[in-house]
């Protein structure tokens, strides 16, 4: 009689264990992803702003008004400060395709602007704890161009 080769029932659950112990060890890298996503859509987001000042700042250059400081100073419909567009959400939304309909500006101070979701605008950009935005400052001078930082803090953003 030949003996039939197979596992014993200690060698499968063996295997259990060693299966789960990897799954448990492997699972938070994937459990991050949401969090890695909503940072990559702020980096997407100042890429875009950072692209579009820079197309503004270039017709603005062609036309001789990257100097202007004039309250009325406009490039294509877009108002501008030294040259790229000013930190309002009309400006911004002007030069930015979508912004409007995909994402919540709100201007704090005169000179800048904090951009995030459009439904997360109290909890990402107000929350002491949870801050999770992209931040443009208008230029401020011929010397001193414009800028876009990514602010990704909390647990919300992490």
């Amino acid at each position: 009689m030949k003996r039939q080769g197979g596992f014993t029932l200690i060698e499968l659950v063996v295997v259990i264990v060693i299966l789960g112990i990897l799954a448990v060890t492997a699972a938070p890298k994937f459990m991050n992803l949401q969090n890695d996503a909503r940072k990559a859509s702020l980096e997407g987001l100042k890429g875009s702003i950072q692209g579009a000042a820079g197309i503004v700042y270039g017709k603005a250059a062609i036309k001789g008004l990257e100097a202007s400081n004039a309250t009325d100073a406009k490039v294509a419909g877009i108002p501008i400060k030294f040259g790229y567009p000013q930190a309002t959400s009309a400006a911004l939304g002007a030069a930015v395709n979508g912004l409007e309909t995909d994402w919540s500006c709100d201007s704090p101070s005169g000179d800048s602007i904090k951009c995030t979701f459009k439904d997360k605008v109290a909890e990402y950009i107000t929350n002491a704890n949870d801050k999770c935005y992209v931040e443009y400052t208008q230029a401020k001078g011929v010397s001193e161009a414009a800028t876009t930082v990514v602010v990704a803090e909390g647990n919300s953003c992490k």
